[in-house]
């Protein structure tokens, strides 16, 4: 692009202008009104909801942390136990499973969950341990 003189040199802001709005204007292409058409707005608004996502993606993360929480609980307390002893006493088996997997296995796999609470529930031999 050639330019004749300094002020239209100044003035133009080139291509660089138009795809930083294109992607503004793609993020809030599924808004309403003016929230879609108009950049000064467009820009407020995708912003705005970027932030919701991110903080929404971190509540998403807490919230299946609470589920599989209450979960285990109930699983352990169908079993008789805490659910600090129960974690305690696999840990103490060399059992390593994450909230998730007992989540889950408390769900869909109530027998392999009732086993693993009653090898919690034995405590290992000290002199087995050899590391």
């Amino acid at each position: 692009m050639v330019f004749t003189s300094v002020v239209n040199f100044v003035r133009s802001r080139g291509p660089d202008e138009f795809w930083r709005k294109r992607r503004i204007f793609k993020l809030a292409s599924h808004f309403i009104g003016r929230r879609r058409n108009c950049y000064s707005i467009a820009i407020r608004n995708v912003n705005r909801a970027l932030a919701y996502a991110t903080k929404g993606r971190e509540l998403k993360k807490q919230d299946m942390r609470e589920l599989w929480a209450q979960r285990v609980n109930a699983g352990c307390e169908q079993h008789g136990m805490q659910f600090a002893d129960f974690q305690y006493g696999l840990y103490q088996n060399d059992i390593l499973l994450n909230r998730k997997v007992l989540a889950d296995l408390a769900i869909w796999e109530p027998r392999t969950f009732e086993a693993l609470a009653k090898i919690s529930q034995q405590v290992p031999e000290q002199g087995s341990d050899e590391k």
